[in-house]
């Protein structure tokens, strides 16, 4: 195999890291956006369960129904608790898919200079090949006119 075949070679296999690198942050993101949106649902309910609680408890407000309520509002900001731990383990994880993302685009970047550089290299060889057989050609062209212009001179 030759230099730029295997630089090739690598820079396939890098693109598709770099590429299932990509599925993997979408899919944290996802993930992410998910657990925001759990977050949020959490937050509105809990909002709104003050809301009728406050309009509730003008009218009538029993110790043993604040008990339950107070218990149910703790419950729910447990709840709460947990899901903003949940949210930030699925930012933790976003930004590792994108530092390995990152990784990836560098290793890509990389291995493509390294491949233009070789192909550069080959086509630098080849065109001095080129002009050492032209070179080659012209110098026997040249020996062959001086032979018959000598061969022509002699009686």
């Amino acid at each position: 195999m030759t230099a730029v075949a295997s630089v090739q070679l690598a820079t396939d296999v890098a693109a598709r890291k770099r590429d299932e690198a990509g599925l993997d942050l979408a899919q944290v993101q996802r993930a992410q956006r998910f657990a925001q949106d759990q977050l949020d649902q959490l937050d509105t309910y809990a909002a709104e369960t003050v809301a009728r609680w406050t309009t509730s408890a003008q009218v009538s407000a029993t110790p043993e129904l604040m008990r339950h309520h107070y218990q149910f509002m703790d419950r729910l900001h447990h709840a709460i608790g947990l899901q903003r731990a949940v949210l930030a383990k699925a930012a933790l994880q976003v930004e590792a898919a994108n530092q390995v993302l990152l990784q990836a685009e560098f290793r890509l970047a990389a291995l493509k200079q390294v491949l233009a550089r070789k192909k550069a290299e080959v086509a630098a060889r080849q065109v001095k090949r080129e002009q050492k057989q032209m070179d080659e050609f012209a110098a026997l062209q040249f020996a062959r006119v001086v032979r018959n212009l000598n061969v022509g001179d002699q009686p």
